[in-house]
């Protein structure tokens, strides 16, 4: 990705908003100090540490951040102290806007994106820090470099520090997984099409009549049924910024709404099938990942399909083994018109938003030297697995170990150290900012032949599942829709579309639910129509409007960054 030199024009002609070189210690730092020089440790010298609050995501498996092993790790090195608070995927979002609108919000926030437009550029809540990253964090500027530049807001400014996770199988993270004990027992073999997906649904029912056949989430990770389902129909571009819109942009350039087409309305039709058989369970609507999972787990073993990002967050490879090594990742099916996708979720490596100041820090400097240090091989890896090298992981081992991309290995996770989905208090799992780009993941130590039913198998499992995935991702070239990028809202559009945003959202959501459970008939002629306008009316065309604007925006300034370049 070439930088955006347009940006930096725009930057010059802007003033600073804090000044060139800040770096002055909080007002609770408990005696006189100062910071260290840029790049050691620890960051601050005074006799206690310095002192913020953070609020950021949790997750089930990290008990309390509080006490985390490894948020001691990192205050024993820097000689900074957080008080955390935490939002769930549920409601993060909610209770950040309520502090930011209630003059209640904390220093910094970890891993929550939160509305640079609106928060950064019309209320000056999340601070520039354009310079201060220069001048504070060397790792990034090494590591980030060729991306720093996209991460800018449509001021020109940058509200945020953006993580890089090259994860390649989240790219394809849409994954269904199917118990196979129930498949043999049944006589039948893995569904390959949507008639066959409804037959093993049916013969399952049958034969299982007190157990569900589909599960699914409202919440979680890559948790929705509907929209791996409604990719045998047409492409499902997923999430569009903020909002879960389905909105798509199409070869010509056209940015378009995928919830109100023909195609989708065959979906719906299809699903509404399934739940009049009884295969799809009316729970799935409504609970979240964590209900899913304490489902799966039961000792009857209920569910024969379910969808997850990975099969670790619904069952423990470790605690609950014999479930585990049941589940098998399936292809997508091929619907009736020969519709066969898995979106490719091909911008995700760059975590825009991953980090952001707010005006209520007294030192930004040294939270961005903070920061930098997840940026460093060590930094991110002891985030992961812990930060106990040779006991949690060993780098560079010399004993002819490869990675997953069969190159030899850049480090070794020991056994005790493997992600669990189970409660841990020893690291921060995946919800911090990293640095991890494709080599570095493909670089763990991994036997060829490694069990992939263990949790030390887990990262050869996802792989093999992305691979057969693969194949099936959208192709612009051949006319298929794609994903949009990460947009830059001015303050102006994202004001404009912060409400219609939701509505279109939570509108295509519920109707969904109705058209499928049967509250509204998808095959009468009049509700569809009904639908439609109702989607006209919660402000769809609007919404179309503004990304297209800042979408035509972002594609002149690549073609003037690269016309540029092409001229030095």
């Amino acid at each position: 990705m070439r930088k955006l030199k347009t940006a930096l024009a725009v930057l010059s002609a802007v003033a600073m908003v804090i000044p060139s070189g800040t770096a002055f210690a909080a007002s609770d730092d408990g005696g006189a100090g100062e910071l260290t020089e840029v790049g050691t440790y620890p960051i601050y010298d005074g006799d206690e540490p310095l002192s913020f609050t953070m609020f950021r995501l949790s997750m089930p498996n990290v008990e309390d951040f509080a006490t985390n092993d490894f948020t001691k790790y990192m205050e024993d090195l820097t000689n900074i102290h957080f008080d955390f608070e935490t939002g769930t995927r549920d409601d993060r979002y909610d209770k950040i806007n309520m502090e930011f609108n209630t003059g209640t919000y904390p220093d910094c926030i970890m891993y929550v994106s939160v509305d640079q437009a609106k928060w950064g550029m019309d209320e000056g809540i999340l601070i520039p820090l354009d310079d201060l990253i220069y001048e504070n964090m060397p790792n990034y500027v090494e590591k980030m470099g060729d991306y720093i530049d996209s991460t800018r807001a449509a001021d020109g400014h940058i509200y945020a520090i953006a993580g890089f996770n090259d994860c390649y199988h989240c790219s394809f993270g849409r994954k269904m997984w199917v118990n196979t004990e129930y498949l043999d027992e049944m006589g039948v073999e893995v569904p390959t099409t949507t008639d066959e997906f409804y037959d093993v649904c049916k013969k399952f029912v049958e034969t299982y009549p007190d157990k569900i056949a589909i599960g699914g989430a409202n919440s979680g990770w890559y948790v929705d049924f509907v929209a791996w389902i409604m990719n045998a129909f047409q492409f499902d571009p997923g999430k569009s910024q903020d909002y879960n819109v389905k909105v798509a942009v199409d070869p010509d350039g056209n940015v378009v709404e995928t919830a109100n087409t023909d195609a989708y309305r065959e979906g719906l039709k299809y699903l509404r099938s399934l739940y009049d058989l009884g295969a799809i369970y009316d729970g799935d609507f409504t609970q979240d990942a964590e209900t899913l999972r304490n489902i799966m787990n039961q000792e009857d073993e209920p569910v024969l399909f379910v969808p997850f990002g990975t099969i670790s967050d619904g069952v423990d490879a470790d605690s609950n083994n014999e479930l585990y090594r049941k589940y098998q990742c399936i292809a997508p099916l091929k619907g009736p018109d020969g519709a066969q996708y898995t979106t490719w979720f091909k911008y995700d490596a760059v975590e825009e938003g991953s980090f952001s100041i707010t005006d209520k820090c007294t030192n930004p400097a040294a939270l961005l030297r903070w920061v930098d240090y997840f940026f460093s091989e060590k930094g991110d890896i002891s985030s992961q697995y812990g930060a106990d090298e040779g006991t949690d992981w060993v780098w560079e081992p010399n004993d002819g170990s490869v990675g997953l991309n069969g190159k030899p290995a850049m480090y070794e996770i020991s056994d005790s150290a493997q992600y669990s989905s189970e409660a841990q208090n020893h690291d921060w799992q995946d919800v911090v900012i990293r640095y991890a780009p494709a080599d570095y993941r493909l670089g763990q130590a991994t036997d060829p032949d490694i069990d992939t039913g263990t949790s030390a198998g887990l990262e050869k499992l996802l792989y093999d599942a992305s691979v057969m995935m693969e194949p099936y991702k959208q192709d612009p070239a051949k006319g298929d829709l794609d994903i949009l990028p990460t947009l830059k809202l001015t303050a102006d559009e994202a004001s404009s579309i912060s409400t219609i945003g939701v509505e279109v959202e939570n509108y295509i959501a519920s109707s969904k639910v109705s058209f499928i459970n049967g509250e509204w008939d998808i095959n009468d002629d009049a509700q569809w129509d009904s639908y439609l306008k109702g989607l006209d009316d919660s402000g769809l065309q609007t919404l179309l409007e503004v990304y297209q604007t800042a979408y035509d925006r972002s594609k002149e300034a690549s073609a003037e960054s690269e016309t540029e370049t092409a001229a030095e």
